[in-house]
């Protein structure tokens, strides 16, 4: 984990926490007024340049990420996350799509074009039935 410099604006908080723990959505939930718009995860693992294990580690920390979005995020809300490019990514990317009506995979115009990161955008957080 990384400090992050606090933001000036009053309205944005920012937490440190391990988002794999079990009580990272908690954390994050007692911190928001309410069910959040938008959950944004740039969280990646340190590399260690053996490709299999760095992509597995990535797509478990989209996974949290996902469920951290699954329980603070009110219905409607939208989800953005940094993946890697691997074969662990077309299961991923069918999870997301069974939790919003919109389910994009983005690779940003600034992201190198050798570089595996990519980003998911899931749109409008389908209310659990």
């Amino acid at each position: 984990m990384k400090h992050i410099e606090p933001f000036p604006q009053d309205y944005v908080r920012t937490i440190i926490c391990d988002i794999t723990e079990q009580d990272a959505a908690q954390q994050i939930s007692q911190m928001l007024p309410r069910k959040a718009d938008v959950v944004i995860s740039d969280a990646s693992p340190n590399i260690s340049g053996i490709w299999d294990v760095d992509h597995a580690r990535q797509i478990d920390m989209a996974q949290h990420a996902l469920q951290i979005a699954l329980e603070t995020l009110r219905p409607g809300g939208n989800f953005f996350v940094k993946v890697f490019q691997g074969d662990m990514l077309d299961e991923y990317t069918h999870e997301v799509k069974q939790h919003f009506e919109t389910v994009l995979v983005i690779k940003p115009k600034a992201s190198r074009a050798k570089s595996s990161e990519m980003f998911i955008l899931g749109r409008g957080l389908i209310e659990a039935a």
